[in-house]
């Protein structure tokens, strides 16, 4: 009898035990740790930037920061289907960090002094600028031309509103939703002119249906230092990162996905910018 609860009882110890165990196991997704051991990793990106971050009607990505975020990702220890693609739209990614929704942010990020408060920064890893997208037989070369024409830009931006104050303050100045439609009105006619970063210029000039009838004008009229973005405080990942950017530009990697996603639009790319060196 008294085996009997003794045995007893060292089942119910075991059965405790196990349970515990079981709970342990498991973790909680909190934006990727695990690496390639089974875990996820999450990662920021825009869902609506061709060219850049971009999701398909199958639910697949494309773009340049998503072939930058899967290479990084992959330096990680995370395989391509360990990584959770989520969209941050731009208004949100300090707070998506911040809380911790996704491990790092590679979706158009400008690193600037004011941003710098809230997030790290690993990068850059491209220096874009502000420039204009024209029809290939437009006879705008530089910003001055606009005088008298139209140029669209989305609702909100300063872009558009910075060539009109300093440089043609005589252009007509259209704004729409979004830059798909500001592309839409080019092609039409309704505008002569779109302006935003170059590279997202080129992004959604590369797509299929407008290939061949766009071109940049080529201007610089600002400097966009593009990072990926980390939480603040987090200097191990920014290291690691930084250390897996080195590596994507000396195997060639790098110019690879410039020209995969840019090349269409005659993109003419400044060379890979060195980590922690921001252009004013």
């Amino acid at each position: 009898m008294k085996l009997r609860k003794v045995t007893a009882a060292s089942a119910a110890v075991l059965a405790l035990s196990l349970a515990a165990t079981a709970c342990g196991s498991d973790k909680k997704d909190d934006g990727g740790s695990s690496g390639s051991g089974g875990g996820k990793i999450k990662v920021g990106i825009k869902y609506d930037q061709p060219g850049l971050g971009l999701k398909q009607p199958d639910g697949s990505f494309s773009g340049f920061d998503v072939d930058v975020a899967t290479y990084v990702a992959g330096k990680l220890g995370y395989k391509p289907n360990q990584i959770d693609f989520v969209e941050t739209k731009s208004a949100d990614r300090e707070n998506a960090l911040s809380r911790g929704d996704v491990k790092f942010i590679a979706a158009t990020y400008s690193i600037n002094d004011e941003r710098k408060q809230k997030v790290d920064f690993a990068g850059p890893y491209l220096l874009a600028h502000q420039d204009l997208l024209v029809k290939k037989d437009s006879n705008v070369t530089k910003a001055t031309d606009l005088n008298g024409k139209k140029l669209c830009s989305v609702t909100g931006s300063t872009s558009a509103q910075n060539i009109h104050d300093t440089i043609a303050p005589k252009a007509n100045l259209k704004e729409y939703s979004g830059y798909s439609e500001c592309i839409a009105a080019l092609q039409s006619g309704a505008v002569d002119a779109v302006t935003t970063d170059d590279s997202i210029l080129a992004g959604f000039a590369a797509q299929d249906k407008y290939k061949g009838q766009f071109k940049l004008a080529g201007l610089k009229l600002s400097n966009e230092n593009y990072g990926i973005g980390v939480k603040k405080g987090d200097t191990a990942t920014v290291d690691k990162i930084n250390k897996a950017l080195e590596s994507m530009v000396s195997d060639g990697s790098w110019q690879k996905a410039v020209d995969k996603n840019f090349g269409p639009a005659n993109y003419k790319n400044e060379q890979a910018p060195k980590i922690g060196q921001i252009v004013k």
